[in-house]
């Protein structure tokens, strides 16, 4: 059996520094699973520039190598990565990439230029009989069995049961392999198409942007208190500043804050 997985470059959510995605290091730590039990054979993939220092992590996670398509920076990855991923009997992706507005469609875009069956939001994954078994995440916590024969693309979870492990001598062991340019050229390993053919401006790339957190004060009633209060009208506390100063309407605020330990100055 002949295994691919395809990674991408991720992001650190505060630094906004090149790492290893997690989800794709999540279908990485699958792959090794189902090789050790299947003796089959691994590829990991990528689509980009070689040169990044973040593929090194996919050798600590437990690449032995991996197989570089280097690419234009705005190009679709689609048809090198199909071009490439002919024969495989299973391929592995994370379900998106790490860039805040990916689309999460190219596993999507892939398994139809493939001809091949898609299994979306993956969360473990056995093969048996020709057939990939795999438990689906799906909303409110329901989880489902579903089994699509192979050849088969299957897209991992971010909460899939997997757990990478990171070792440093095995980063010094492996090595990036960069394989000839294909004639269409690619942006990452996963995922989005950045470029619109028909004419449109491609994306523009950039962090996300993180929301404000709504300050709200620990709730320190019991239990029977909280649901007396859910059938009956009171008043919760606090108080109403009309008169006073803008500084003295501030410095309630401030004790407010303060009290409730919503502040730590």
């Amino acid at each position: 059996m002949r295994v691919a997985v395809l990674v991408s470059v991720g992001r650190h959510p505060v630094s906004g520094v090149a790492r290893y995605s997690r989800n794709d290091a999540a279908a990485l730590t699958i792959a090794l699973s189902l090789v050790r039990t299947h003796a089959a054979t691994l590829d990991v993939l990528h689509a980009g520039d070689p040169s990044n220092p973040a593929l090194s992590e996919y050798l600590a996670l437990g690449a032995r190598s991996v197989e570089v398509l280097e690419t234009a920076a705005d190009a679709d990855p689609v048809a090198p990565l199909a071009a490439r991923l002919r024969g495989y009997d299973l391929i592995l992706t994370g379900t998106r990439a790490e860039g805040a507005f990916d689309s999460g469609m190219l596993p999507y875009r892939v398994a139809r230029a493939l001809g091949l069956p898609l299994v979306g939001a993956a969360v473990d994954l056995g093969v048996r009989d020709g057939c990939a078994q795999v438990r689906q995440f799906m909303p409110k916590g329901v989880r489902r069995r579903v089994e699509a024969r192979l050849p088969a693309l299957i897209a991992v979870h971010p909460l899939a049961n997997a757990a990478p492990s990171y070792a440093y001598a095995r980063l010094r062991e492996g090595t990036i392999q960069r394989a000839g340019t294909p004639t269409a050229n690619a942006r990452c390993a996963d995922y989005p198409d950045h470029t619109d053919h028909t004419g449109a401006p491609a994306w523009n790339i950039r962090a996300a942007t993180t929301k404000p957190v709504r300050l709200a004060a620990a709730e320190k009633r019991s239990g029977h208190a909280r649901m007396l209060s859910a059938t009956t009208t009171e008043s919760r506390g606090g108080s109403v500043v009309i008169e006073g100063s803008s500084v003295e309407k501030a410095q309630v605020i401030l004790a407010y804050l303060r009290e409730h330990q919503l502040v730590d100055y």
